[in-house]
């Protein structure tokens, strides 16, 4: 068995891609040999936290809510009643995105919770703002808890 080689994608592409497929409840299929992946790639296929968005019973397809120039989000309601957020930046550099609570139709505090990292970031009252980096993703999800 060889080296595994580096996946070409740059690592910011990778989490977005992988982000899309599982806010739109694409079916999650990978073609290619799994034993030439690097190690960080089968970490951005295999993350539990995304894969149960992507899975989540409810088994609705997001939808983009907010689009701009260079950046926008897409919103996936779920069936615990939370909803998971993903603030994409399609530009050449980072950017700030922001998420509404009045975009997403919540009000009040609401836990967020980086479904990448696998980390709390804290109790939002009026929105949540993050830096995106070139061509990637942050993807939360948000619930009253």
């Amino acid at each position: 068995m060889g080296v595994p080689e580096l996946t070409p994608m740059p690592a910011a592409m990778q989490y977005a891609y992988m982000s899309l497929w599982s806010l739109m409840a694409a079916p999650l299929i990978y073609s290619g040999d799994m034993s030439k992946l690097d190690e960080f790639t089968i970490n951005v296929l295999c993350n539990p936290e995304v894969i149960e968005v992507n899975q989540d019973p409810l088994g609705e397809c997001g939808l983009v809510i907010k689009k701009g120039a260079t950046c926008f989000l897409m919103v996936k309601n779920l069936a615990d009643g939370s909803k998971a957020v993903g603030l994409f930046n399609r530009g050449k550099s980072a950017a700030e995105v922001v998420a509404d609570w009045s975009e997403l139709q919540l009000s009040g505090k609401q836990a967020v919770r980086d479904l990448w990292r696998q980390k709390k970031l804290g109790k939002f009252k009026q929105q949540f703002s993050a830096s995106v980096p070139a061509q990637g993703v942050v993807m939360v999800k948000i619930s009253k808890r």
